[in-house]
């Protein structure tokens, strides 16, 4: 892919990154920490933590990653809709934690009351799982459907972790609750004014050329070309449109622990000058002073 202008256009060594990796302060894991250091063990230079609806994990990041020499890009996953269909946003390279702390705090409640919900649902069909097992899982995180899938497989409700989406809590399953999204632009906004870069997450067919230039002219910066769910054909088309919009290639395994599969942590082989290249689009925009 072309360098765009200004933008550092060769890599002295070969070198990968991971830009979408999960910990246990929303649905991974590992804690934080172990994030970091199992990318050590990877071979990665850096990741972004990009947890979904919080940044809570960041502080304990980037400590152990100063500690054992990997980069941790500040990061959050945000669910929101463009045109009326649901897609998913990542703000990497955040400066302002702080404000996306505060703007988050509402969604964070409003994952516990949708945990409530499908709770109940369940139930109702006769599966006596509760919400305490589902906040036992979650430990601490920003709640989400893998923890009360874990519940149920703990529980012994169900075998195993992808039967409870199948048959119960997955789309048009009897305990499916939908979650409160953003407005794609007003999720792009919130991550302009925390210093970040938006960035389309996991788009696979969607990202026709016309529908990315309408993303663009919103506000988006970069499209994850790079992902476990993209086949080949697909991430050369992808990287096509991203140059003819001028928009940052990225990519991440979205990783969430898993020890190996297409989901392995450094699996989708990033180049470090995509991150080089997210850097130069930062510097040149401006950043506001970093808070935690």
């Amino acid at each position: 892919m072309t360098a765009p202008a200004g933008a550092p256009t060769s890599e002295p060594t070969p070198a990968f990154v991971d830009l979408q990796v999960h910990s246990t302060a929303s649905d991974g894991a590992l804690p934080p920490a172990a994030v970091v250091r199992a990318a050590r063990d990877a071979g990665l230079v850096a990741i972004a933590l990009t947890d979904h609806d919080t940044v809570d994990g960041l502080l304990e990041a980037a400590a152990e990653g100063a500690r054992v020499g990997v980069r941790v890009v500040p990061g959050v996953e945000l669910s929101t809709m463009f045109e009326g269909e649901e897609v998913h946003l990542l703000g990497l390279h955040l400066r302002d934690v702080a404000v996306m702390r505060d703007e988050l705090a509402a969604f964070q409640a409003d994952r516990v009351a949708r945990a409530e919900r499908i709770v109940s649902l369940l139930n109702r069909h006769g599966i006596p799982v509760t919400m305490e097992a589902v906040l036992r899982e979650a430990a601490g995180g920003a709640v989400g459907r893998p923890h009360i899938a874990r519940a149920m497989v703990a529980g012994g409700w169900v075998r195993e972790f992808r039967e409870a989406f199948d048959r119960w809590i997955g789309f048009g399953r009897p305990a499916y609750v939908g979650k409160a999204v953003f407005e794609v632009a007003d999720a792009m906004a919130l991550v302009h004014r925390a210093g970040g870069l938006a960035v389309w997450a996991h788009p696979g067919e969607q990202a026709t050329p016309a529908r990315t230039a309408r993303m663009a002219a919103l506000g988006l910066d970069g499209v994850e070309a790079l992902h476990p769910s993209h086949p080949p054909y697909l991430v050369t088309r992808l990287v096509a449109t991203i140059e003819e919009a001028g928009l940052l290639p990225s990519g991440g395994s979205d990783w969430h622990g898993a020890p190996d599969g297409p989901r392995k942590l450094g699996g989708q082989l990033v180049p470090k000058v995509w991150l080089d290249w997210q850097d130069a689009r930062v510097a040149r925009r401006g950043d506001p002073t970093p808070t935690t």
